[in-house]
């Protein structure tokens, strides 16, 4: 292992923490408000509030701009990346993002060569390492996807009796915001907001669903707009829609129960290539580097891959049974 090599990476991984450190500061420096706040406390005045934020905005365009430019234009290839962090709520913004996910690139490849990886799999190394805040924040969003599906029931019974006992649909929402745990509470809170600056309530229910696009909470949306343009008993489909959410999640814990089994067995069949490549090259790392340095072996491991793929997407519609 070439020691510049490594004095290389190493210093490129130490400038990348050293940047996102700084981009995950800038992102929870103070804001606005607090100095706002400070203003209104007399702990500084008014001119001195705006002359900093002044310099704040120059030094920030003199000093980032060119990367900010860059950033931003890489991210607009990506159309849908700002609406998943939007979906996930991420505590940190886009280009400090992409910017810890340089620096687990910079690490993945540092542990390729500890780990006397061969060299054409350090770019894989990287690549691996690099993804993981990706699907950090895929898993963010399931997961608050997942809690508001599951809060959605009770938040539309809220809604009924509310609609029984006189009070108007917004009045319902409202109720949901005080009694209900988030997100659906921060979801409908925004609705409410949305509804009391002018906007139509169904409008303001489809922008939830822009944000959180849960099958159920569509029906919901779908009854409003039909119960204010047809008229009916909202409150009665209410009840029904949530009725049938209940049957929908007891079915699918039952059908989870049932494809445990399969589901652990595609772990295992997707892992066993893998662990025993590795294993195969620590006990014979000659023997394995012909996959790399042959032609016909080159083409075994682009087949292996595909094949890998193929098998990966058929278990996965083999497991998951839609209800």
């Amino acid at each position: 292992m070439d020691p510049i090599m490594i004095s290389v990476v190493a210093f490129v991984a130490v400038v990348a923490v050293v940047i996102a450190v700084m981009q995950v500061i800038n992102d929870f420096g103070s804001t606005e408000v607090e100095d706002r706040l400070q203003v209104l406390t007399g702990h500084k005045t008014k001119e001195e509030a705006e002359e900093q934020k002044i310099l704040k905005k120059e030094m920030l365009k003199e000093g980032v701009g060119g990367l900010s430019k860059f950033i931003n234009g890489f991210i607009s290839k990506f159309g849908n990346l700002p609406l998943i962090f939007e979906q996930a709520r991420s505590p940190i913004g886009i280009e400090a993002f992409l910017v810890i996910s340089l620096v687990c690139g910079g690490v993945g490849v540092v542990i390729g060569m500890i780990a006397q990886a061969p060299a054409p799999l350090l770019p894989v190394c990287g690549l691996t390492v690099a993804v993981l805040p990706y699907f950090w924040i895929l898993q963010r969003r399931k997961s608050r996807f997942k809690r508001f599906a599951m809060q959605l029931p009770d938040a539309l019974e809220l809604v009924a009796r509310a609609l029984r006992s006189g009070h108007s649909l917004a009045s319902g929402i409202h109720v949901v915001v005080h009694e209900m745990p988030n997100p659906i509470s921060e979801e409908f809170g925004m609705a409410y907001e949305e509804q009391n600056l002018g906007v139509p309530i169904d409008q303001a229910l489809k922008s939830i669903f822009r944000r959180v696009p849960n099958l159920d909470f569509k029906f919901f949306v779908t009854a409003v707009a039909i119960q204010r343009q047809a008229g009916g008993d909202l409150a009665e489909i209410l009840d029904k829609i949530g009725h049938i959410v209940r049957e929908r999640f007891r079915i699918m814990g039952q059908v989870q129960a049932l494809t445990g089994e399969g589901r652990i067995s595609g772990v295992v069949l997707m892992a066993l290539p893998i662990v025993l490549f590795f294993v195969m090259y620590y006990l014979n790392a000659e023997y394995m580097m012909l996959l790399f340095t042959e032609e016909l072996g080159r083409q075994m491991l682009a087949g292996a891959v595909v094949l890998q793929i193929i098998g990966a997407y058929c278990m996965k519609k083999i497991i998951e049974i839609k209800i």
